[in-house]
């Protein structure tokens, strides 16, 4: 698999649609951020039209191997909430969008990085149905599942392809949090929120907070048609039900500025943490995984000399 070297340059246009000093100076303090419209209807109608073909069956290509712990849903798992991890490297079409340097270029203002990379780009499929257990995501933030990476400015881009706001479970921000500093040891969340019992996560944020003498507070991203959500890799968020009728559908692009690493990370029993990509990536010259392997992980922004 291989893509042609993107052209990182922005219209004045683009230029425009940036987050401006003001905005990246709340992003440091809140640790969400409510984008400019960053898509085109036509865009968001094609990333629309690429999901219902994946949905079908479609694929560009597979996943060479099978990583230990795949978000992959199948129709045998039923009408749950359905996540596809990869989904940036099995569908050309859908990586094709999601490549657009302008948001390579709101990440690299938020996160004051150089440049930025994919990390991992998953499509969620939220189905109308308000009494689906799998539709509440519990509290957790990003960080705690990518132990394995040595920044610690790592973000998020949740692109909805509607307008996403309450009645839809939207993501919801902890305002904040990203600040605080986390109780707990080095095993304290590594397992994902998925795997664990929803009142334990709750019960996690509400101690994190007291230990921080902060207020939790709840901040829903209601986020129209072709915006993007951004969220800081350490920033508490999660989402309610859909009790809107219609099917809830975004992909969360997970995004890493280009100075990350991998770092191992031993948990307390000496068990070694393996992220997903670990069995897919290129290896370093001293042999560790490559989160800069281009295949999976492609560049989206690199700042030049006149940025």
């Amino acid at each position: 698999m291989s893509h042609p070297q993107p052209d990182f340059k922005l219209t004045e246009d683009e230029k425009a649609l940036l987050p401006t000093d003001e905005e990246v100076r709340d992003y440091a303090e809140h640790g969400w951020y409510l984008s400019r419209k960053l898509f085109t209807d036509d865009e968001i109608d094609m990333l629309t039209a690429a999901s219902d073909r994946f949905y079908a069956g479609h694929r560009d290509r597979t996943l060479p191997v099978r990583p230990p712990r795949l978000a992959y849903w199948t129709p045998g798992d039923g009408d749950v909430q359905r996540h596809h991890d990869y989904v940036h490297y099995e569908d050309d079409r859908i990586a094709a969008i999601l490549r657009k340097p302008l948001i390579g270029a709101v990440a690299a203002r938020l996160a004051q990085a150089e440049e930025i990379r994919v990390f991992q780009a998953t499509m969620i499929y939220k189905p109308p149905r308000p009494d689906e257990p799998s539709n509440v995501v519990p509290w957790h933030f990003d960080k705690h599942y990518w132990a394995t990476c040595s920044s610690q400015r790592m973000l998020t881009a949740f692109v909805p392809f509607h307008d996403c706001g309450d009645e839809m479970g939207t993501i919801t921000m902890i305002d904040g949090s990203h600040r605080w500093r986390e109780t707990g040891g080095r095993d304290s969340a590594t397992r994902h929120f998925a795997e664990r019992d929803r009142c334990e996560l709750e019960a996690m944020l509400e101690e994190n907070a007291r230990h921080n003498g902060a207020e939790v507070l709840k901040v829903p991203m209601r986020i129209p048609r072709g915006h993007v959500s951004f969220h800081h890799c350490r920033t508490y968020h999660g989402s309610g039900a859909n009790v809107s009728g219609w099917p809830r559908r975004a992909i969360s692009l997970h995004l890493q500025d280009g100075a990350n690493t991998y770092v191992r990370h031993e948990l307390s029993d000496g068990s070694e943490v393996v992220y997903n990509h670990d069995v897919l990536v290129r290896r370093t010259a001293d042999g560790r995984p490559d989160y800069a392997d281009p295949v999976f992980c492609p560049t989206l922004w690199a700042a030049g000399p006149d940025d």
